[in-house]
């Protein structure tokens, strides 16, 4: 069992899901540090300041919170519709940036094929001619 385990992780495939994997981890990172830090200061800039992921209903447990946060710290029931309208906000815009990343990768991806494919094949080394061959049959029957 242990051999086919090494057997399995050794497959390309197998190092290449985690490489991925660690990668993408890393990547989102980045991404959301992008959407927190400079998206969306700049979305609500143009939107005029409006904070969503404050926007809540209390649905049962009083009334009159200031936040999300001191509404869900007191045990209010609450439908924090302004969470839900950033993490869409969000899901677009690292969606875009997948998507713009994708789009790069395939445009290099595909530059590097077609200069492959523009490159001359290599000639074929010339061997000898028919007559040649049958020169040097003719040759060896005469011995």
């Amino acid at each position: 069992m242990l051999k086919e385990f090494k057997g399995f992780i050794a497959r390309g495939n197998v190092l290449d899901m985690a490489v991925g994997i660690i990668v993408g981890a890393a990547f989102t990172a980045i991404v959301k540090s992008m959407v927190d830090d400079l998206i969306n200061p700049i979305i609500g800039l143009i939107i005029g300041g409006i904070d969503f992921s404050n926007m809540f209903i209390v649905l049962k447990g009083g009334g009159g919170y200031a936040s999300l946060a001191e509404a869900r710290d007191a045990g209010a029931a609450v439908f924090a519709y302004g969470s839900f309208v950033m993490a869409i906000i969000n899901f677009l815009i690292i969606a875009f940036v997948v998507f713009m990343l994708v789009r790069y990768v395939n445009k290099v991806k595909d530059a590097a094929i077609a200069e492959k494919a523009a490159a001359p094949a290599p000639e074929a080394p010339k061997g000898p001619t028919q007559e040649q061959l049958l020169a040097e049959i003719r040759d060896l029957l005469k011995k």
